[in-house]
């Protein structure tokens, strides 16, 4: 018997490779003999750079870089398997993990850390690069980015704006003439579920600002602010960005990055499954495990379970799916290729817990499904 266990982590609790040894231990108490292939998944969140540099045995490198509120900070990123290609979390350099509550203002934070991420990347021959930008604390458009970079953001003087997305509007004129000349013949291809546009009701400043930190007033702001940037790129790049669907993604990153390095975006798990070629696991599997922290009615919007499932129906192979907290209306799940839903074992798992423990819930859980739907996997 094959079976496939293509988990997402169970964020703030475990990350995916923990989940995916959970989940095998108790698999292991009812079948024993089983063939078991491990493919921890991302979405292009937190834990992406871990499951691809996994997934294709690569390796995780470290780089100082700036912060978003412009400390220094010590940030990871992943060169894949065949040494070529790059995997960046903007998470790790422009997080909002990054900045304590108290400091959350999305007036002054910068992206400019995860442009250094960028040119690190470079410096190792990597030509090709995938970026995760989940979790921004960030609201410049992805300025920071760029000017790390070598693009010049100038203002009246000709000098180079400051950091944040109150800087935005101080800026006359944009000239890439230094940018980093290496990028010309780089392939950027971000990992992003969002389709928000850069600003308006639904663009990055009103949907994501409050969670960074931004007051209604200072939402105001930063879309004008947003808005101003996008028409100075047109104008000067002859790119319009304002309305592409996902350049909201990150406070304006999304924009930027397809802006300056005409860089690609695609649904985080449709990469994830390309590059650890989770298709080729699958087709010959009897079983499919998957799972995530929570699952709900959001988790068919780009979700990793979703992305396995729906493989995993290519080829009519069963689908088990496993979180700590299952919503109410989480049944929509089954339309989309997943089977059954497994519910973490009571007591409920909480963040309080320790990791064995949750560990020993996540087994515990899965060995009772198991053990009850033994014999309709023969």
């Amino acid at each position: 018997m094959k079976i496939v266990v293509a988990p997402d982590s169970f964020k703030g609790s475990l990350t995916a490779i923990e989940v995916s040894d959970a989940i095998e231990q108790g698999i292991r108490e009812i079948f024993p003999e089983a063939e078991i292939k491990k493919i921890p998944m991302a979405d292009g969140g937190d834990g992406t750079v871990q499951c691809l540099v996994n997934a294709t045995g690569g390796k995780i490198l470290r780089e100082k870089v700036t912060g978003p509120l412009g400390d220094e900070v010590l940030a990871s990123y992943g060169i894949l398997g065949d040494k070529r290609t790059a995997v960046i979390e903007m998470a790790e350099a422009s997080g909002l993990t990054l900045v304590p509550e108290n400091k959350r203002n999305p007036l002054i934070t910068t992206t400019y850390g995860t442009g250094q991420l960028i040119k690190a990347t470079l410096d190792q021959g990597c030509r090709k690069m995938i970026i995760g930008i989940g979790g921004s604390a960030t609201n410049d458009g992805g300025a920071g980015m760029v000017q790390a970079l070598g693009v010049k953001l100038l203002d009246r003087e000709g000098r180079e704006i400051g950091f944040g997305g109150e800087e935005l509007k101080k800026i006359i004129r944009i000239d890439i003439s230094y940018m980093d000349k290496r990028l010309s013949n780089t392939k950027v291809v971000v990992a992003s579920d969002v389709t928000n546009p850069l600003c308006g009701p639904k663009g990055a400043s009103r949907i994501y600002g409050p969670q960074k930190g931004a007051t209604p007033e200072v939402i105001e702001e930063l879309d004008e602010s947003l808005a101003y940037f996008a028409d100075v790129i047109k104008r000067d790049l002859n790119k319009d960005v304002k309305d592409i669907p996902g350049a909201g993604a990150a406070g304006g990153l999304g924009a930027s990055l397809m802006a300056f390095l005409d860089a690609e975006l695609r649904p985080g798990i449709e990469i994830m499954v390309e590059i650890a070629k989770l298709e080729q696991a699958i087709k010959d599997a009897d079983l499919v495990i998957t799972g995530e922290g929570k699952i709900d009615s959001q988790t068919i919007y780009g979700k990793a379970p979703i992305g396995v499932a729906k493989i995993a129906k290519k080829y009519n192979i069963p689908v088990i799916a496993i979180a700590a907290i299952i919503g109410d209306d989480a049944d929509i799940v089954h339309q989309y290729g997943i089977d059954n839903l497994i519910k973490v074992s009571e007591p409920p798992m909480s963040l309080t817990e320790t990791k064995p423990n949750k560990v020993w819930l996540i087994k515990k859980s899965i060995k009772q499904f198991l053990e009850r739907k033994k014999e309709s996997f023969y």
